[in-house]
């Protein structure tokens, strides 16, 4: 509908009618960081956008491959808040070229949208083998290839054989990537076992989340999948690099309180050959830079930025939407997010608001 909406050139630049005078900085520019921004400017607020990289888009921009979505996308959102009236500042990151103070003395409210980009570490042995990498170490720079912004990737799937560790969308991303790289051989390890093929309404009926198999275009172009097993340890080779994976079958049960248990079913382990192995197992929340120390916000054990109902943290005037506040979610939630701290936001600083809030702080998917 809203590329239909482009193409004919229904959608329009919306410039507030009454400029309020109130300053807002915005820190990161992914999708939460993106719907602040546009509804606080269309409320008539002065806003600023910094985003730490070389452009604009957060995780959208270099985390998600084109061959899953296409920059144009971002772009022209962008090209349409600028029109508005948003400002952006690429290059800049927030708590090391301008520091939390400075954000605090030169903006009546702060609204965190930098995500949750730190990935879940794998503690097993041979971890630290080179060849071994975070999904978003291999992601980032090949995205950034396809952009023109980097000659050539460091981390390169060509005739490697190749383990994605994980089910979810990034190892989908890593999978059809590593296709385009060239690589040998593709498996990707889930640790669940293989879901139906069609939903199950005993046990996920309609309308909360299916458990059935997901199978996104990047499986369609190759690659083997291999289910209800566990990483053991990785093996290193004669030049020091990982060369194979440990594998042993295994068997996921969640106890009454919902936790996960994971048991070994036999004690059989098999090697499966391993030139490159990405870790795609999630995100833990995030990144622990200067800024939120500075900043004064608290920070969760899972590593999501607190806040109250009213989407503020425990630093007063300084507000968080979407992954950074939820932990790594969709780009659904993200923009809900985004739009919702908005609301918080100019009522904040205006005493009310008439911007819409779609999502309240404990809204949460039907489990």
């Amino acid at each position: 509908i809203i590329d239909r909406a482009f193409a004919e050139g229904w959608v329009h630049p919306q410039r507030a009618v009454r400029p309020t005078g109130r300053r807002i900085a915005v820190i990161g520019s992914g999708p939460a960081g993106l719907a602040a921004a546009q509804q606080l400017t269309r409320a008539g607020h002065d806003v600023t956008v910094y985003e730490r990289d070389d452009a604009l888009g957060g995780l959208c921009r270099y985390g998600i491959p084109d061959f899953k979505m296409e920059k144009r996308h971002v772009d022209r959102r962008v090209e349409q808040m600028a029109a508005e009236g948003t400002r952006f500042v690429v290059s800049r990151e927030a708590g090391v070229d301008i520091s939390g103070a400075e954000l605090m003395a030169a903006y009546d409210a702060i609204v965190l949208g930098a995500g949750a980009p730190v990935g879940r570490e794998m503690p097993i042995p041979g971890r630290e083998l080179p060849g071994v990498h975070l999904a978003m170490e291999h992601l980032v720079p090949a995205n950034r290839v396809v952009a023109g912004r980097l000659d050539a990737t460091p981390i390169d799937a060509r005739d490697k054989h190749v383990i994605i560790i994980g089910g979810g969308d990034t190892a989908a991303d890593c999978l059809g990537t590593a296709h385009r790289q060239g690589a040998a051989s593709v498996t990707q390890l889930d640790i669940y076992p293989e879901p139906p093929p069609v939903r199950d309404a005993s046990r996920t009926p309609w309308p909360t989340w299916p458990w059935l198999l997901r199978s996104y275009p990047a499986h369609e172009e190759g690659g083997a999948r291999v289910f209800a097993v566990q990483a053991e340890r990785f093996i290193g080779a004669d030049d020091g690099r990982v060369r194979a994976l440990e594998i042993r079958e295994v068997q996921v049960v969640k106890d009454p309180s919902g936790r996960r248990h994971v048991t070994p079913v036999g004690e059989a382990t098999r090697e499966l050959p391993c030139d490159l192995a990405l870790l795609a197992i999630g995100f833990d929340g995030a990144e622990r830079g200067p800024l939120l120390d500075q900043l004064g916000v608290a920070v969760s054990a899972s590593g999501a930025v607190e806040c109250g109902p009213n989407w503020q943290t425990s630093a007063p005037g300084v507000f968080v939407a979407g992954d950074m506040k939820r932990g790594a979610s969709l780009i659904v939630w993200a923009i809900a997010e985004g739009r919702a701290a908005a609301a918080a936001v100019d009522a904040y600083v205006s005493g009310d608001s008439t911007l819409p809030a779609p999502v309240s702080t404990a809204s949460a998917p039907l489990a």
